[in-house]
């Protein structure tokens, strides 16, 4: 196959033993080659703009920022970006941001490599697909009623050690207020104390620890 024919693969994962692993498989393909990889969600968005590949692979949790915001830097300023989310997480929350903001597949990095060359080639052919797991547990959370913003951002104080006081201050809202929304969370998690709230929403990928 001649070169220029080739899907062009750019690579985004801060762990250089998975990034060598991924070029490995990339680079035995006869369809396929690696034209870059990067380390950091900034170092994704330099690579796209000097090597425009034909699919991103992103991993999410990286030292400076979220791929998923990486990913949606790209697609503001490239439409047509092809990116594939490869992580380890399995927090339906960020599955949900990721296929939301423009993903075109989600895939776990558990997964067979003959899953992600697959994904590759189809993502490259314009197609869009989800992994059966994937999708079965998005369909069995997607009933559930999702946190605010700024339910969000109280339980992610609250994970952070901080007390309701200290988070009324922060935001500039009452104690009491802060008590309802924990109060709110609660519930919508089913979750019996704050604890069990912060155990349910990390494993969700609602928060971050």
């Amino acid at each position: 196959m001649n070169e220029t024919e080739r899907i062009r693969v750019l690579s985004i994962d801060d762990h250089p033993l998975v990034r060598e692993g991924i070029a490995t498989l990339i680079n035995d393909q006869p369809d396929m080659r690696m034209v870059a990889q990067g380390a950091s969600g900034k170092e994704a968005i330099q690579r796209f703009r000097e090597h425009q590949p034909d699919v991103v692979l992103m991993d999410v949790r990286l030292p400076d920022m979220s791929g998923i915001d990486a990913m949606i830097t790209i697609l503001s300023e490239f439409a047509q970006a092809r990116i594939i989310i490869v992580t380890s997480s399995e927090g339906v929350a960020e599955m949900k941001r990721a296929l939301q903001g423009g993903a075109k597949d989600y895939l776990l990095k558990s997964m067979p490599p003959e899953d992600l060359l697959e994904a590759i080639r189809k993502v490259h052919a314009g197609k869009k697909g989800i992994p059966l797991e994937i999708a079965t547990r998005l369909a069995n959370h997607y009933s559930e009623e999702g946190l605010s913003t700024r339910e969000i951002e109280i339980l992610q104080q609250v994970a952070e050690g901080n007390r309701n006081r200290d988070i009324a201050d922060k935001l500039f809202i009452s104690e009491g207020t802060v008590k309802v929304h924990i109060k709110h969370i609660m519930e919508k998690l089913g979750a019996n104390d704050r604890t069990q709230a912060i155990t349910i929403a990390v494993r969700r990928g609602i928060i971050h620890l």
